[in-house]
């Protein structure tokens, strides 16, 4: 019966890995599987990628099947709901909500930052094609990035910390650092040429030496926005 089953604690789990035991557990919403004689986790890792005496909950997603699969293994327990030390002072509504839909905990930045991203490059390039050709719908176009740029920026600079904080406790590391540093710096200088371009629109129609700043202001955001997301990358796909 249901009832008689055992409630696994995280560790108790984490020991039936196929090598402190024998036998080879996983936690899948709440319940607890013995695939010891499936032949993916015979190791103790499936594909390679997931570890066995773990919860697999937030893994099925990511996987090129679904939790079907865990109707060809026997349930052996139950898992004990246990909270995370990173979930302490986030309300439970919001932890209910996560376990619910896991996408909103994991990508709420990651699906809003690529868009300033994208504006910030696209900026300074139809700029120098402006500058290059004399085309005026050129400069146009990066104006109007550069007017996007700002609303974008504010919701990936709303969604970054949200995520540093449900996801990492809000732990400082150097490439936290960096990216609050440089995303502070990148608003700023997005801000300024802005106000530049609303006080001076014909700034690159001569390109006299403020031309020329303005030009090397909107190339600065490319460099900062590789460095933003290398360091991104490096959290989201570490080695």
């Amino acid at each position: 019966m249901a009832s008689d089953r055992k409630a696994f604690s995280r560790d108790e789990l984490a020991r039936h890995n196929g090598k402190d035991q024998s036998t080879v557990y996983v936690g899948y919403q709440g319940k607890v599987y013995d695939v010891s004689e499936s032949r993916p986790w015979k190791t103790g890792t499936h594909m390679k990628r997931h570890p066995s005496g773990t919860d697999l909950t937030d893994e099925i997603g990511g996987a090129p099947h679904g939790p079907e699969v865990f109707e060809r293994v026997p349930q052996v327990g139950t898992l004990k709901p246990e909270k995370d030390p990173m979930d302490e002072g986030i309300p439970d509504c919001l932890l209910a909500l996560f376990e619910r839909i896991p996408m909103l905990r994991r990508h709420p930045h990651p699906m809003t930052v690529h868009f300033p991203l994208v504006f910030n490059l696209v900026f300074p390039f139809f700029n120098v094609l402006y500058v290059l050709t004399g085309h005026e719908p050129f400069e146009k176009t990066a104006f109007h990035m550069l007017i996007l740029c700002v609303p974008a920026m504010a919701v990936a600079m709303t969604t970054g910390p949200l995520t540093w904080w449900w996801n990492y406790g809000a732990k400082m590391s150097p490439g936290i650092k960096v990216k609050l540093g440089v995303s502070c710096l990148l608003l700023v200088l997005v801000l300024v040429a802005l106000f530049w371009r609303v006080s001076h629109p014909d700034i690159l129609l001569n390109m006299g030496p403020a031309g020329w700043v303005y030009l090397a202001l909107s190339s600065s955001f490319a460099v900062l926005v590789g460095i933003l997301g290398w360091f991104g990358a490096k959290m989201t796909f570490p080695h």
